[in-house]
């Protein structure tokens, strides 16, 4: 199929990294490997940060976006659908609904997402927005159960199918793991927010284990990196390797090097650095919050603690690092785990059968009639 792309968050090209650029880019490879012919409709931006924000420049280039894929669309033809990554309260579908009605294709969306808490100002007309757009959608893809069940409450009508977080495992699994003992090793971006908490909850943790001999290698950079640093005071400076920011090939040689991942991961969607660690042959040490239990298996590819139980967080990597047969059985599993079930391949594979569903159903709607 020929397919429209579209991620009002982050264009797959955008500069600043991050996990939803990385996934936006994964879902591209993704299709392209499952055959299908995908191109990237549009680079507009629909983020707005404040439920406040002024929304008549968007409005505008949104309307010149529609008006410019349609002259295009009419000269060259319409794709076979719109292919919609991660629209949700701050960052709506402008777009694709409007060409999708227009030029009689199907809309899918993944990752969309709903949540009552946001119907705040400008962010509740954006959730109106995107629950049309869900229900018009031939099928939702979402990558965790907690946006499934957003969706589900929301628009009970709407298509919903599950799709797994994933991610391309090569460029860490080409690496044999040959951890440090006591090296720990986080990678993530510095922002305000749940970011930076975890930075403190790690902090806080490793304070009660500095008894310990372990040293902690820090990778990502961001506008709270001051305040990422600060976190880390009361602790030896000479344990922390400042890294900063790292192109892959340096994140997968220092985590081929180390013996546990850390992150808390206070409100992450679900982290695909886990996923990326446990391919390294990493087991993971995180908190059961938000969508993290949907990349790590507790028990058996890495341990999950109470959110927001910094005692129970330090007892984790205190009671891995006395372990490290124990720690060895976690990674390889980890590592096995994204291999065989959070690959692309996989990925692919999936995304495509789901893509032919709608391709069948609407053949035989056409029979039909």
């Amino acid at each position: 199929m020929k397919i429209a792309f579209y991620a009002p968050l982050k264009s797959p090209d955008h500069p600043v990294p991050s996990g939803d650029r990385l996934m936006a880019r994964q879902l591209l490879a993704a299709l392209s490997l499952a055959g299908h012919e995908v191109e990237l409709a549009s680079t507009l931006r629909a983020f707005h940060g404040a439920p406040d924000a002024d929304v008549s420049v968007f409005a505008a280039e949104a309307a010149s976006e529609v008006e410019r894929l349609t002259r295009q669309w009419q000269g060259e033809g319409a794709p076979d659908l719109w292919f919609c990554y991660h629209p949700y309260y701050k960052a709506p579908d402008r777009l694709g609904p409007t060409l999708c009605r227009a030029f009689g294709i199907p809309y899918v969306t993944a990752e969309a997402s709903y949540s009552n808490r946001r119907n705040l100002g400008l962010w509740a007309a954006f959730q109106g927005e995107v629950l049309e757009a869900v229900r018009l959608a031939a099928v939702n893809l979402c990558f965790t159960g907690r946006d499934q069940r957003g969706l589900s409450e929301a628009a009970p009508e709407a298509s919903l199918a599950s799709i797994f977080p994933f991610i391309d495992p090569a460029p860490f699994l080409k690496r044999p793991p040959q951890p440090e003992p006591g090296r720990l090793v986080t990678v993530a971006m510095m922002r305000p927010g749940d970011k930076l908490m975890s930075y403190r909850a790690l902090a806080r943790a490793l304070k009660r284990i500095e008894h310990l001999p372990w040293r902690l290698t820090v990778i990502g950079d961001g506008p709270a990196r001051n305040a990422a640093e600060a976190a880390f005071s009361l602790l030896d400076p000479a344990r922390i390797d400042w890294r900063g920011e790292q192109k892959q090939a340096a994140v997968a040689e220092a985590l081929s090097q180390s013996a546990l991942y850390l992150w808390p991961g206070h409100g992450e969607a679900y982290g695909l650095a886990y996923l990326e660690a446990q391919a390294a042959g990493l087991p993971v040490i995180a908190e059961a919050v938000a969508g993290v239990p949907e990349v790590v298996n507790d028990g058996q590819t890495g341990l999950l603690t109470a959110p927001g139980d910094d005692e129970a967080y330090a007892e984790a990597i205190a009671a891995l690092l006395a372990d490290p047969g124990q720690a060895a059985r976690l990674g390889r599993a980890g590592r096995d785990f994204v291999r065989h079930e959070r690959s692309i391949e996989a990925a692919a594979a999936r995304l495509d059968c789901l893509l032919q569903e709608i391709v069948t159903r609407r053949e035989g709607q056409h029979e039909q009639l």
